[in-house]
């Protein structure tokens, strides 16, 4: 990485993936990532699992209706959970370490791409949280927030442009302050 704020302009979505495999060292430069992301008060209410078995990838795949199918193809899945009696903001917590694991994946020259799963629902109507819950026999105290897919990016996205960046979102000492 040359500079943080390529990082930021490079780190696209991606939802195709290339068939090759991760290396152990990428897998846990993700990993580390994660374990690394700061939390409230240090609580580290936050736990992980690391899934690359290709029939859970495609299990996984199944977890909304829309908009998770591309796990079937992700070479690696980081299925972020916290634990609500850890914290007060596990939802936030759970959040950083998600874009931590997207932005190390950038770094490495992977893609990765966020997957919802707190408060949503399959085509069935099940919670998503509850189906991954039966699908990766995650304990019940655990809440899951997101899953990272990533993988060896299997098409090329332009940088972000910053022609089109919302300056009128940016407010300065006051709401509608210039």
């Amino acid at each position: 990485m040359e500079q943080f704020s390529d990082l930021i302009k490079n780190r696209r979505s991606m939802r195709k993936f290339t068939e090759e495999e991760l290396t152990q060292e990428e897998v846990v430069a993700l990993l580390k990532a994660a374990l690394m992301s700061p939390t409230s008060k240090r609580s580290n209410g936050w736990q992980f699992i690391a899934v690359d078995d290709k029939e859970t990838l495609g299990k996984l795949s199944h977890c909304k209706e829309m908009g998770a199918s591309f796990l079937a193809d992700a070479a690696l899945a980081i299925v972020v959970m916290a634990d609500p009696l850890a914290s007060d903001v596990w939802i936030e917590d759970a959040a950083i370490a998600s874009i931590m694991i997207q932005l190390q994946a950038e770094d490495l020259g992977l893609g990765s791409c966020w997957v919802q799963v707190r408060e949503r629902f399959t085509a069935a109507g099940m919670p998503s949280g509850e189906y991954v819950h039966e699908v990766l026999e995650i304990p019940l105290q655990l809440q899951v927030v997101s899953i990272v897919a990533v993988g060896h990016k299997g098409m090329e996205r332009k940088p972000f442009n910053e022609d089109h960046l919302q300056w009128e979102k940016v407010h300065i000492n006051k709401y509608g302050g210039k």
